[in-house]
């Protein structure tokens, strides 16, 4: 009887001959199926990969942002002069189908120096079910309203007084982040989020917490009809390291000579309006920090591109803002804003703020306050180009460089694609 080979039966009564043969005939067919899986993989593979390479095509941006000022002004991040303000170098992209990037560095220049800060560079989940979404890494937090908007889509030279003194004129950090849009036919989201905080610490600490800003917001909005629209929205921040530690008056001997260095590596040196200090870390803080904010547009026929107007305001205030003073003291402040466009390439606005804060000097405080008035008109040749011209006047207390008036000549150039302005 013959002998019968087969993958998947064989017998007793094969010969020596016939094994040793039917062993040489199968070794040399596993490395065959064994090679062509192989190069079946590697051309799927090869295929794959092409198919994403061609699918990515990430955006690229550059925002030139620079400036005539007059004179230094309080609380400013731009010096006297001709200078640049916010440039931006950004890229973003979706990753996958899961997920997206984006990575933005901001040029900022300060005493003849050019100095190199990243921004943003964060992934976001693309594809969670139920309205959820992550976000991770270096970010703008998204309280408030003007808060997780990049400053070149501003309508005014700098934010609110309020802004910078309390936010550091817009707070970002490296954290995480969960929203949720809720499934309801007006637009309602809520979110939260966890940060290092180190951009919001107070000072004298001297064993700050690793993670120690923890936010919670929710903002609401819809249509009264065509052309009316509004958005109302409430956040509340939670700063483990915000509540400054002072003791005696050795601490206020001390400040008032660091006040007069220029180390820009203590962030906290607290020469509030000091437009050398150009520090973008929160200059005043509190454990414990509200906001509302409110928003109303519009636009004839819902038509937003030849003629709109906005009316906007927030308020801030800071509790708990010293560990070793006590007393009921609170950093708060407050703006208004109202911008017309005209045309499709003419606008003029108005805003006006207020500050009042608290800085720890030993075992008091002193109160610092301004008050700002703005008005500026900008030309837009289009969506990438705007050349604004806008009048400054400030008054108060406590703060270096006070300026009753304050004239600044600003440009906003956009290169490439950049973000959508939100709402």
């Amino acid at each position: 009887m013959p002998g019968v080979y087969s993958p998947v039966m064989s017998t007793d009564f094969q010969c020596a001959s016939f094994c040793k043969n039917a062993m040489a005939y199968k070794k040399p067919s596993l490395k065959r199926w064994a090679y062509s899986k192989m190069v079946k993989a590697l051309i799927l593979a090869a295929v794959s990969s092409t198919a994403i390479a061609e699918d990515f095509k990430p955006n690229f941006s550059l925002i030139l942002d620079g400036h005539y000022k007059s004179s230094n002004s309080a609380l400013s991040e731009y010096e006297k002069g001709f200078g640049l303000g916010h440039v931006e170098l950004g890229v973003s992209a979706a990753i996958d189908d899961l997920f997206y990037g984006k990575f933005t560095g901001v040029v900022h220049e300060h005493d003849n120096k050019t100095e190199f800060e990243t921004e943003e560079a964060f992934i976001q989940t693309l594809a969670l079910p139920g309205g959820f979404s992550v976000r991770a890494g270096r970010f703008l937090s998204d309280i408030g309203y003007l808060n997780g908007q990049h400053t070149h889509s501003d309508s005014f030279v700098e934010r609110p007084a309020v802004y910078r003194a309390m936010l550091g004129s817009h707070y970002y950090d490296d954290g995480v982040r969960l929203n949720y849009v809720m499934p309801t036919d007006t637009f309602w989201t809520i979110g939260t989020e966890a940060f290092g905080g180190n951009k919001m610490r107070a000072q004298g600490l001297n064993d700050p917490k690793s993670v120690g800003v923890y936010t919670a917001f929710t903002k609401i909005g819809g249509d009264f009809n065509e052309e009316n629209s509004w958005q109302l929205g409430l956040s509340y921040l939670r700063n483990e390291n915000g509540a400054s530690m002072t003791s005696g008056h050795d601490e206020h001997d001390h400040h008032d000579e660091h006040s007069h260095s220029h180390d820009h590596s203590h962030s906290h040196s607290h020469d509030h309006g000091n437009a050398h200090s150009h520090s973008h870390d929160a200059q005043f803080t509190g454990k414990n920090t509200y906001i509302a904010e409110a928003v109303w547009k519009w636009a004839p026929d819902g038509n937003y591109k030849y003629q709109n107007l906005t009316l906007s305001g927030e308020y801030l205030q800071a509790e708990d803002i010293s560990e070793t003073i006590k007393g009921n003291q609170k950093n708060e402040g407050f703006y208004l804003s109202s911008v017309f466009q005209m045309t499709s390439q003419w606008a003029v606005g108005a805003r006006y703020g207020e500050f009042k804060g608290y800085e720890a000097h030993g075992d008091h405080f002193h109160e610092q306050k301004l008050k700002e008035s703005e008005f500026m008109v900008s030309w837009s040749h289009s969506h990438f180009s705007t050349v604004r011209l806008q009048y400054t006047r400030q008054t108060g207390d406590g703060f270096e460089n006070i300026k009753n008036d304050i004239v600044t000549l600003q440009y906003v150039m956009s290169l490439g694609a950049h973000d959508a302005h939100t709402f």
